[in-house]
């Protein structure tokens, strides 16, 4: 019989984000593979909780009784105060996307409360769950985890509902939150480069960051493209199939992934990537699959685009490795069942 589990999440478990959705499908899937998974609803406020919803989270850890191995959402785990988590009698289980004090954009001050909340709070997990080699590495280096409690859950992915049918004129997709860390703007830049060629764009992404989204639209209607831009925002499920059914290039011009669900999911559809090297998206995207430019560099991004625009055989071979390279990612619930054996070696 498979132990209980318990699953510690802030906030809304349907929220449109990577992260969050790596957590739902886990979650679906540990019950589908024969496991009682408690739900646990945080505050949404992690990683910057108020004082009532410390103590609240608190109090709710430590009542999941011990029999219960409990993942951690990264977002709580690395910033929850360390002696009340000390408090918690269940196995702990860090669910570590990304280390916190990696984000962009945050104060020195700040990067250091988390970077030492982090570390401290490793010291009290049984085990830990990351979605790339990359980040394994950055606990192992930095934070001194043990790397022998550390596993590599890679994301699962849907496979397409959709055949290919590339639009006669290239559609370039991007997908991300409209969210500084995910560098639409350095997109929209390099799409302003590119005027002289065919070519539409879209960019989906649910506008997490509401004075970034704003600062996007102004950018958008600003740019010499913009007829041929369209902010999608957050659409539905059948019409992001549909775009990907479409789409000729992905492209994501992110500072940083801790992986990026949304490469795997281009590669499922056999779509060349272009993107950035940093963080894990040379562990996710493979050589060959797509171009990697250095992160904050628009020209270098429109370089690489126009270089798959202007010749449609090396785009096709390197959609070719893409496929192929998707053809070998585990669905969700083989990722599941992967974690369903490290969780029962966790139970008491």
């Amino acid at each position: 019989m498979k132990p209980p589990l318990a699953f510690a999440i802030p906030g809304d478990i349907a929220t449109l984000t990577g992260g969050y959705i790596y957590e739902r499908r886990l979650l679906e899937g540990l019950r589908q593979a024969g496991h009682d998974v408690q739900h646990l609803q945080l505050a949404a406020s992690f990683p910057d909780p108020s004082a009532a919803d410390m103590t609240e989270a608190v109090a709710m850890l430590a009542a999941v009784s011990p029999d219960r191995p409990l993942i951690l959402d990264g977002l709580v785990f690395g910033s929850i105060d360390t002696t009340g988590l000390a408090r918690v009698r269940a196995p702990l289980v860090a669910m570590i996307h990304h280390p916190l004090a990696l984000e962009t954009g945050l104060s020195s001050d700040r990067q250091d409360h988390l970077f030492q909340t982090e570390r401290d709070n490793l010291r009290l997990a049984r085990h830990v769950l990351v979605p790339s080699p990359h980040t394994r590495r950055i606990l192992v280096d930095r934070y001194g985890a043990d790397p022998r409690a550390i596993t590599i859950l890679r994301p699962g992915v849907d496979r397409p509902r959709l055949p290919p049918a590339p639009d006669p004129m290239p559609l370039i997709l991007s997908v991300g939150i409209l969210h500084p860390r995910k560098g639409h703007d350095i997109l929209l830049d390099a799409l302003s480069r590119l005027a002289d060629l065919d070519w539409r764009a879209v960019i989906v992404g649910n506008p997490w960051d509401a004075d970034h989204a704003a600062a996007l639209s102004r950018q958008r209607a600003a740019s010499p493209v913009a007829d041929r831009v369209r902010l999608a925002g957050r659409v539905s499920a059948d019409e992001l199939e549909e775009l990907y059914a479409r789409a000729s290039i992905f492209a994501l011009a992110t500072w940083y992934e801790g992986h990026g669900i949304v490469f795997d999911e281009a590669l499922a559809r056999g779509l060349p990537v272009v993107t950035c090297d940093t963080g894990a998206v040379p562990d996710t995207v493979p050589p060959g699959a797509g171009l990697l430019v250095l992160p904050g560099n628009p020209a270098a991004l429109a370089d690489a685009l126009r270089m798959l625009l202007v010749d449609p055989a090396r785009r096709q071979a390197i959609a070719r490795a893409a496929r192929e390279a998707g053809q070998g990612l585990p669905s969700w619930q083989d990722m599941a069942d992967s974690a369903s054996l490290v969780l029962s070696d966790c139970a008491p």
